[in-house]
């Protein structure tokens, strides 16, 4: 570790790398095999320990830095995620289940006993905890790199701070911001669409809006957002309190923002 930066300290070797899965699609950690050939200069700078979809297997191996993929759903994953946690120096989240418990976060707005009831004909076999819960809830995260799922470029530009001992860079502007630096025409103002840019993070570059579809949040809240005016402007629009509750209920819905927004609408449903 640097001892001024907080960040590795990579001139004499290869930092040691692993990347886990916990509750999960799997898709951020193919931003990783996605970089294709960038991947094989990397190798040079990184070593990675642990990778089980791309083969290397040694969950518990010390490691300077650990990307954790996905949410904590299970009570193996509260234990797993505090070893995972003492074998790093540095642990990153990656993507909107790691950060906000995603999707799966949804199954905190009902029972679990109920659902497991009705889905599974042995339902005490099912080791599920009562709520879904991103990785910061249980363990100290050191960055977090929002998206559903995160893309190659935010991947490569963090190993590349790591490699170089400097802190990566946090991605804190809104898609409205990005919209503007590509001169996207506002689907909200154009089209009447319900974005949710302006109280979103950039990191996807402004993928939707970049082809006419309103934003979806998936790189979860951005800093200084007003989601009040936000959610009165969709009902201005024309959509309905559930409408609006699921807008922010949805990819990063258990993020504290998120979360606030969509129950103070679901309460007028």
């Amino acid at each position: 570790m640097n001892q001024k930066t907080g960040y590795v300290d990579s001139s004499s070797q290869r930092i040691k790398v692993a990347v886990h899965k916990f509750s999960s699609c799997d898709g951020c950690q193919l931003a990783f095999l996605n970089m294709g050939e960038p991947l094989l200069g990397l190798s040079q700078l990184v070593d990675i320990r642990h990778f089980a979809e791309a083969g290397m297997v040694d969950e518990l191996a010390p490691v300077d830095v650990a990307f954790v993929e996905g949410s904590v759903s299970t009570t193996a994953d509260v234990d797993r995620i505090q070893e995972i946690r003492n074998s790093c120096e540095i642990l990153i989240t990656i993507g909107a289940c790691a950060n906000s418990g995603g999707i799966q976060a949804l199954r905190n707005y009902s029972s679990v006993e109920n659902w497991s009831k009705a889905i599974y004909a042995r339902p005490e076999y099912i080791d599920s905890l009562a709520e879904v819960s991103p990785i910061s809830a249980h363990v100290r995260v050191d960055f977090e790199l929002w998206g559903c799922p995160v893309s190659t470029r935010q991947i490569t530009n963090v190993l590349r701070s790591l490699v170089r001992g400097v802190p990566p860079v946090r991605e804190t502007d809104k898609i409205c911001q990005e919209c503007k630096r590509q001169n996207i025409v506002c689907v909200m103002v154009a089209k009447g669409e319900p974005c949710m840019g302006p109280v979103t993070r950039t990191g996807c570059g402004a993928l939707c809006p970049s082809i006419g579809r309103d934003c979806y949040a998936c790189d979860g809240p951005a800093t200084d957002i007003n989601t009040d005016a936000l959610a009165q402007h969709f009902h201005d629009l024309g959509l309905g309190a559930g409408e609006i509750a699921r807008r922010f209920a949805f990819i990063n819905n258990a993020s504290e923002e998120f979360r606030l927004a969509a129950e103070k609408w679901r309460d007028d449903e």
